[in-house]
């Protein structure tokens, strides 16, 4: 059986999000080496929130890391292989070359919090905007954003399933994009509630900053294919690898294209590693030939280990 993982992304997060795996001690463990090299307490963080200290993104993205990698190490622990390849959405992407050994933890958290608090400084409070348009093909989608630009910058930046694609940009041209795409013939513009325009080129900055902090650290060659979100494909060179990290913070997050990678390369099961089942449910929706399922519990594991083995 050949299988991926994928890792979830900012929205997964909860109160309480790692209770329902029970109290395996390699978990703690991962929040506690987490913790430290962050010097921030994120197992309270993740146990106790609250809600709105979790959804700032600077707490988030280091969140949803320990999360990601603690869920991975629970699975390998009680005796599960390693995937054939994995992947991970938008910030998930980090998970994934933890997991791949790429990054160590103790690098990858600090890392991810200054990519938080750049995409953060990037636009200023207001300007920004995402919303999510349900119901028209992501070509109509960029087609509809070309025409709202107006000199200013809206982009498709997650082409999550079909019918499913996100923009992003200034905060007008957002707007005039969403109700030129109900106009057009889409379903839902839903203006979404995040921080900053994530994924399109006013992020740019962002990956400068990013550039400048991964020339210190050594990355490792990854055990197993890592599928990058910018170009859906995978690299074993370290400086390679650098530049898909780069690259992904204002690029288009090309997530079907990356389901369909995975049923290209033969296999028959994705699994999303970490709290929540988008992802799942996006696999459902992509691939009619990839069973997609979720890690989101002790039960949910039990029986992946259970479908694994078979």
């Amino acid at each position: 059986m050949k299988f991926a993982f994928v890792f979830p992304g900012q929205g997964s997060q909860s109160v309480g999000m790692m209770e329902p795996y029970g109290d395996a001690p390699v978990v703690r463990a991962t929040f506690d080496e987490a913790s430290a090299a962050l010097g921030q307490d994120l197992w309270a963080l993740a146990a106790e929130g609250p809600a709105e200290a979790q959804a700032q993104t600077v707490n988030t993205q280091p969140l949803m890391l320990a999360a990601g990698v603690a869920v991975y190490r629970l699975w390998r622990q009680r005796g599960g292989p390693e995937p054939t390849a994995v992947a991970g959405h938008s910030l998930g992407e980090y998970a994934a070359l933890v997991a791949a050994g790429v990054l160590q933890l103790t690098d990858a958290v600090p890392l991810v919090r200054l990519r938080a608090q750049a995409m953060q400084d990037a636009v200023p409070a207001g300007e920004g905007a995402m919303a999510a348009i349900i119901g028209l093909d992501g070509a109509g989608v960029e087609a509809v954003c070309a025409e709202a630009a107006q000199g200013e910058v809206v982009e498709a930046v997650n082409f999550n399933g079909p019918g499913q694609t996100v923009i992003a940009g200034h905060a007008a041209a957002v707007k005039r994009a969403a109700d030129a795409c109900k106009a057009r013939g889409a379903k839902r513009a839903v203006m979404l509630a995040v921080s900053a325009p994530f994924h399109c080129s006013l992020m740019r900055p962002v990956g400068e900053k990013l550039r400048a902090r991964l020339e210190s650290l050594a990355l490792g060659t990854p055990r197993v294919p890592v599928i990058h979100n910018f170009d859906v494909k995978p690299r074993s060179d370290p400086q390679r690898i650098k530049d898909a990290m780069v690259q992904q913070t204002f690029s288009p997050v090309r997530w079907i294209e990356t389901i369909e990678a995975f049923a290209a390369m033969g296999m028959t099961h994705v699994y999303e590693c970490g709290p929540g089942r988008v992802l799942a449910g996006l696999t459902k929706r992509i691939s009619g030939s990839l069973q997609g399922g979720a890690l989101e519990d002790a039960a949910s594991l039990d029986q992946a280990l259970a479908e694994v083995a078979a």
